[in-house]
């Protein structure tokens, strides 16, 4: 039986909401729109009809420190129209206040290496940035945990920016998370050394991991190993899947295992070695799988081919016959070559695909070999 967590961890699910803007105590709400903002977001080329459309309440706010923040934004190295994207995406940020920001600012450039890259984040997730100052604390309480966690610095942005309610809430919740990771990656086999490279991977490709309650963790890892996987089989997952498997439950694998198993007609190990070279096979309801394989078998692919290639059923369908049509006016026949070739992201198709064009342009004779002559 794997020790996986002690007992006295926390197991209940945290349930989380989006972070909300709490309004200053003097800030009131009127009827009528605050034309000071409008006329200072106007002269900042924003987006009126946008923001009226998408978030108009805050027109309706007052007092608003729009000037400040645009020169605050500015001073940090954004352009006009940075400034014009940021406060018609997220127009918030002009009921933050000019200290609350500052104090932001300070925090974020405590792990981003400058304050072009900072620019950049708050471009991409306004939201991350314009928080409640009563999320400070919290906050800076959560950078020093992950800082003695030695993690990467561009980590810990990635996951502010990402996730930010991971960062808002107390320190103690995200400590029982990574807690309950280290002790399932050693006790499934993993060596001390190399932890802090894999909570780094597996933070950066699910940041919202920290989120989830441990006990999902538990309960799939114990799951599978019912299913036969090994401790070794089952790090390989824990580490392939970049913690998604705690998006996974028991339920849900065990009607897509079933299904998969049935469907392709293969024995339990069998399976076992198909969901090791495709874990995301464990994410897809019968329905999507249903879709893939029948779409799959129309275009003349056989159920082996798909059984030694099942990374191809993480392609939809529509993407799947739209490589093969491509793949076909090169003469390459899927039914009879391997499938790999249909794999992958567009940038890897696009590679695959490129050198069957080589091979099919490329001459017959080496242009530049010397003919040979007549003895």
């Amino acid at each position: 039986m794997l020790r996986l967590i002690a007992t006295s961890l926390c197991l209940r699910c945290q349930r989380v909401t989006a972070l909300p803007l709490t309004l200053r105590p003097c800030a009131t709400l009127s009827s009528s729109e605050n034309q000071q903002t409008v006329e200072a977001l106007h002269d900042l080329s924003v987006d009126i009809q946008k923001v009226r459309k998408l978030k108009g309440w805050v027109l309706h706010q007052s007092p608003a420190y729009t000037k400040e923040v645009a020169d605050l934004l500015r001073d940090m190295g954004a352009s006009g129209s940075i400034v014009a994207r940021i406060l018609a995406v997220h127009p918030e940020a002009v009921l933050c206040h000019p200290v609350q920001i500052q104090a932001q600012k300070e925090l974020w450039m405590s792990v981003c290496p400058n304050q072009k890259e900072l620019v950049g984040i708050i471009e991409k997730f306004p939201a991350s940035f314009f928080t409640s100052s009563s999320h400070h604390d919290n906050q800076r309480n959560n950078i020093v945990y992950f800082q003695s966690l030695n993690l990467n610095k561009r980590i810990i942005t990635k996951l502010m920016a990402s996730a930010p309610l991971s960062f808002s809430r107390p320190v103690e919740q995200n400590e029982v998370m990574v807690c309950t990771l280290q002790q399932a990656y050693l006790e499934l086999g993993g060596e001390e050394a190399n932890m802090k490279i894999w909570l780094q991977k597996l933070l950066s490709q699910n940041p919202f991991v920290l989120l989830k309650p441990p006990a999902v963790l538990r309960q799939n890892l114990l799951f599978l190993r019912d299913k036969g996987f090994s401790t070794a089989e089952l790090l390989r997952l824990l580490s392939k899947l970049r913690g998604f498997v705690t998006e996974l439950n028991p339920d849900s694998m065990r009607r897509t295992l079933a299904y998969s198993q049935e469907t392709m007609g293969c024995s339990e190990a069998e399976l076992r070695d198909i969901i090791l070279n495709c874990p995301a096979l464990l994410y897809y309801p019968e329905a999507i799988l249903a879709e893939r394989i029948k779409g799959l078998l129309s275009a003349g692919i056989s159920m082996a081919q798909i059984m030694d290639t099942p990374t191809v059923l993480e392609l939809t369908t529509q993407i799947v016959n739209h490589r093969i049509q491509l793949l076909r006016a090169h003469r390459y026949d899927v039914r009879t070559g391997s499938l790999e070739v249909l794999n992958g992201t567009k940038k890897d198709f696009e590679m695959s695909y490129g050198k069957l064009q080589l091979r099919r342009e490329r001459p017959l004779f080496n242009p530049v070999a010397p003919l040979k002559g007549d003895d």
